[in-house]
């Protein structure tokens, strides 16, 4: 039987964004237990158990958040009075008015792709970049398959580079470096009739002007430069439009249980009422029948 480890090892080799969430801390009455584990993916789903319907919301809510801006976080699921329970700094806390009086602390933790890097060329130059791309934790995209890379090199000193350069155009792909002189750069990219914002996202020389001269210094001026437009500028993966390279955002959007005053993320599966022409939306099953029978 695969376990949530099993199912967060398989997206990470897919390359799928999910937050790996862990119940760090259970005080009765509840049904969550330390240990426990969920994967929750883009769309809002749950797959796994970090505690019931409620504290679900809460999850959901905070994980899509985690997703997003890529930082870990501390969610602190309590009670209406929660005085009794100590102060967590640095934690998100959600005051659970349909908990059965417990409390949980659960730890979430995105986990997203590494940034694809695409490579063409078989020289010194890109056999260097290929190896500190790995250092720093990029992917390299199969030959010739841009889709989906952040950022292509393309490194082939005169061979194939019109096409590769044309492929990486059409995959989306923001950021091209072309390692080549300012003159014959000019030239190549002269024949290919390319339009302005084309042009635009072709850079050559590749790399930032530090007096590189050997094809591990000029590997590293090349990173250094993908780097920087990554973590400074914003670029984003090829056909990505989630700002910063982040996975694209829920379509989900919030509503207030008119019962608990709970925030709820509106998905397939939420409890709602139609009344008087008006969408009314549920924590859980338990707040739409209160508010039925009222």
């Amino acid at each position: 039987m695969a376990t949530i480890t099993d199912r967060a090892r398989a997206l990470t080799a897919a390359r799928e964004p999910f937050v790996h969430a862990t119940v760090v801390r259970a005080q009765e009455p509840t049904s969550a237990r330390p240990g426990d584990a969920a994967v929750i993916l883009p769309d809002g789903s749950i797959e796994g158990f970090v505690g019931g319907a409620c504290a679900e919301n809460s999850v959901r809510a905070a994980a899509l958040d985690a997703l997003r801006d890529g930082n870990t976080l501390l969610l602190r699921v309590l009670p209406v009075d929660a005085a009794t329970f100590p102060d967590t700094p640095g934690a998100r806390v959600v005051v659970n008015p349909c908990h059965s009086g417990g409390a949980i602390e659960i730890f979430l933790r995105p986990v997203l792709p590494a940034l694809l890097l695409g490579l063409a060329g078989s020289t010194p130059i890109s056999a260097a970049v290929a190896r500190l791309a790995e250092f720093c934790d990029f992917d390299l995209a199969p030959p010739g398959d841009y889709r989906g890379a952040t950022a292509v090199v393309v490194a082939g000193l005169g061979k194939g580079e019109q096409d590769e350069i044309r492929a990486a155009l059409e995959a989306g792909v923001g950021f091209v470096a072309l390692v080549a002189s300012r003159r014959r750069a000019a030239a190549l990219l002269d024949e290919m009739e390319l339009t302005d914002v084309e042009r635009a996202r072709i850079h050559s020389p590749a790399g930032l002007d530090i007096g590189a001269r050997t094809p591990a210094e000029i590997a590293l001026s090349i990173m250094a430069e993908v780097v920087r437009a990554v973590r400074v500028d914003g670029l984003a993966p090829a056909g990505d439009i989630a700002p910063a390279g982040g996975p694209a955002a829920s379509t989900q959007r919030p509503a207030v249980d008119p019962v608990c005053g709970m925030t709820v993320l509106v998905g397939p599966e939420t409890p709602h009422a139609l009344v008087d022409g008006q969408e009314h939306w549920f924590c859980c099953p338990g707040c739409l029948a209160r508010f039925t029978a009222a």
